[in-house]
């Protein structure tokens, strides 16, 4: 009769196995991956089943429809006869400009605001904390009524406008300024613009090697201002001045010519940009405090002044702590562009919610917002990494 027993050895090997790390992470992920598999096959198939029920087929031929629609606002020529994918790409170029725009302004006032808030001046230190503690503490969509309902509705009618310098004028119907008309030649200039970029490009990277070499300094900026200016400047002249301008008339009842920049625009990009900005900050402000306070000490015992210190050694150290917590807020003002849907600005919210009431297909609606902001942060949270590394500090 035989006997089997445990052996001592396989237990000691199933245990092993168990307490290895690579083993349980491998076995993690597996279990994971099911879960997420299932996740995803039960949502199509519960959506596929309740289109069934309504005698509905998915697909996206709808985008090739006649829209029906106008839109205030279209960066490229658009009317009611164009399709449903023309109204997205007006409606995905419009968040596009607010998105871009907005960064610009609220990275400007946020910087600001941040060193502000770090002056020894108690009054623009006061300033800038009671800024940061109002916009901060008010939810978006309450500021960018704020600007719409409460401020911009104030302005004065069309035949009233406020004239401004430059032959612009501001009403409650917005912003109108000179509308450039580019003749015969002007590709030339922007040909110039973009060597005259590659120039100053080429200009700091041989004043850095300078510097580096030799400790010299080379005044940069103001080498790369008269470059960007002087050279598409003289190509401007040379081939004969190829621009002129449509003016707006104020008349009676209306403002004609020009370009018009509408009140949903202006009092969004107000909104998103002053409560980004807030956010931006406190960013900056922690980035300069993290900042080691002896680097500023050695700068000053070298002769530095005070705003030289600042610009050549605060801000370049900390903006590698900046830079980070920056690309969350990017994404933050690029989603929160979405609520332009309720002062009616023709974002790709408010175009793609037409187009799915009219239409009713409101998955492949929502699969196409998905895809389009999904795309948008991964592209910025690309740049803004590339950006870190480009800036982040090289090790000996």
């Amino acid at each position: 009769m035989a006997i089997t027993t445990n052996s001592p050895e396989g237990e000691r090997s199933s245990v092993s196995a168990i307490n290895n790390p690579q083993v349980r992470g491998v076995f993690y992920q597996a279990v994971t991956i099911i879960i997420l598999v299932a996740l995803g096959w039960f949502l199509i198939h519960n959506t596929a089943r309740n289109l069934s029920d309504l005698n509905r087929s998915f697909g996206f031929s709808f985008l090739e429809g006649r829209s029906g629609f106008n839109l205030g606002q279209a960066l490229i020529p658009y009317s009611s006869d164009s399709t449903n994918t023309q109204a997205l790409l007006v409606g995905l170029l419009n968040t596009l400009l607010i998105s871009v725009v907005g960064i610009v302004c609220a990275t400007i006032v946020g910087f600001i605001i941040g060193i502000g808030r770090l002056s020894g001046n108690w009054l623009i230190a006061k300033l800038s904390q009671t800024y940061v503690e109002i916009f901060r503490n008010i939810p978006p969509l309450l500021v960018i009524f704020f600007w719409y309902s409460g401020v911009l509705v104030l302005l004065p009618q069309a035949r009233d406008a406020v004239h401004l310098p430059f032959s612009s004028y501001l009403s409650n119907r917005g912003l109108a300024f000179p509308s450039p008309i580019f003749g015969e030649g002007m590709w030339a200039v922007g040909v110039a613009f973009l060597v005259a970029i590659a120039v100053v490009f080429f200009v700091a990277r041989w004043a850095h090697k300078r510097q580096a070499a030799t400790g010299q300094q080379f005044h940069t900026i103001w080498a790369a201002i008269g470059i960007l200016i002087v050279l598409p400047l003289l190509t401007f002249l040379v081939v004969g001045r190829p621009l002129s301008f449509d003016y707006p008339v104020a008349g009676k009842f209306n403002l004609t010519g020009g370009l018009v920049v509408g009140p949903e625009f202006l009092a969004l990009l107000l909104a998103l940009s002053l409560y980004t900005a807030t956010y931006i900050a406190e960013i900056v402000r922690a980035g300069i405090r993290g900042v080691a306070k002896g680097q500023s000490e050695a700068a000053g015992a070298l002769g530095l002044r005070a705003s030289a210190i600042t610009r050549l050694v605060v801000i370049p150290q900390a903006m590698r702590i900046i830079i980070p917590p920056l690309t969350s807020q990017y994404l933050n003002l690029i989603k929160n562009s979405s609520l332009a849907i309720a002062i009616g600005y023709a974002d790709l919210v408010a175009v793609g919610g037409v187009i799915l009431n009219q239409s009713g297909r409101a998955v492949e609606v929502v699969i196409i917002w998905m895809i389009i902001y999904l795309a948008l942060s991964i592209v910025t949270s690309l740049f803004m990494n590339w950006f870190n590394a480009k800036m982040a500090l090289v090790e000996r």
